[in-house]
């Protein structure tokens, strides 16, 4: 897919996890790959000068390994995660038994090959192609580097990992944060562009009404845990119960992840509903709703 200088490189099922959608922009002067993905492995590589990411994630790195000689930059709060496996893994706080599977599913599964040489962007920098821009949007709260690039003239924007999925906002790493992807998502609510690229299922939306429509929709998604939460502590409850009781992810679906994931996800909700008086904390990691 095309507009102007732009392509949308479509992944294998149109992004669908583990794979992604990749975009690459060419100026007069030099080209960036945005994102480059599993998917990679499957077609001839882009050939360009520089690579971009969004994000330090597994799949977000997954075709970084066929461009061991091209630079790479990530965000100044991300970019440190890049120069190893353990530093990657460091982002996800995974307890020990989980931490060793994923670390092999990160080179068996992802080639994940560390990158020490990468450089930092900061918020809001901007990349000149020549006759074409790239800027970087700060969209924290999915990781802590988390970063939109607005591509202009062509009036692309490139939403990474705020994927517009009926799954909703995943904020359950060590370095994620519900109250900065709220923030982040109000920020490019704003931002008026012809195309919204995201990484995953959607890949291209076109026109701010269809994105907005389908970002509120994303969102919303953290409204309903909550619902969810105060219904379930109609009776006290413990952070433990909760995270059996499941609020992130389906009761049977099985992740290495997934209760380190839940328990993040819980606590952020918790610790939200707390101060705004709809939860009471019982102390002993006990929780009850607010009569």
């Amino acid at each position: 897919m095309q507009r102007g200088a732009t392509e949308v490189v479509l992944g294998v099922e149109n992004g669908k996890y583990p794979h992604g959608n990749s975009v690459v922009v060419r100026g007069a002067d030099r080209s960036v790959i945005i994102d480059p993905s599993l998917s990679l492995w499957e077609m001839e590589p882009p050939q360009v000068d520089q690579v971009l990411l969004t994000h330090v994630h597994e799949d977000h790195v997954a075709g970084l390994a066929r461009y061991l000689d091209t630079p790479v930059a990530a965000h100044e709060r991300d970019v440190a995660h890049l120069a190893s496996i353990d530093a990657l893994l460091a982002m996800y706080g995974l307890p020990d038994e989980a931490t060793d599977e994923f670390r092999t599913s990160l080179v068996d599964d992802f080639h994940f090959v560390g990158r020490p040489d990468a450089t930092a962007f900061t918020d809001d920098e901007v990349f000149d192609l020549g006759g074409n821009t790239v800027t970087a949007i700060p969209t924290p709260g999915h990781t802590a580097g988390h970063t939109a690039f607005l591509i202009e003239p062509d009036g692309v924007l490139v939403i990474g990992d705020i994927d517009l999925t009926g799954f909703g906002p995943y904020y359950a790493d060590a370095v994620s944060s519900l109250v900065q992807f709220e923030e982040s998502m109000a920020r490019i609510r704003e931002i008026e562009a012809a195309w919204y690229v995201t990484f995953h299922h959607k890949a291209v939306i076109e026109g701010h009404g269809p994105f907005v429509e389908a970002l509120d929709r994303f969102a919303s998604a953290i409204d309903r845990r909550d619902v969810a939460m105060l219904e379930y502590l109609s009776e006290p409850h413990t952070v433990a119960d909760m995270v059996a009781h499941r609020f992130l992810y389906r009761p049977h679906v099985e992740l290495p992840w997934a209760d380190s994931a839940e328990e993040r996800t819980t606590r952020q909700h918790l610790e939200r509903l707390v101060e705004r008086g709809r939860v009471t904390d019982l102390g002993s990691d006990r929780y009850v709703a607010a009569s």
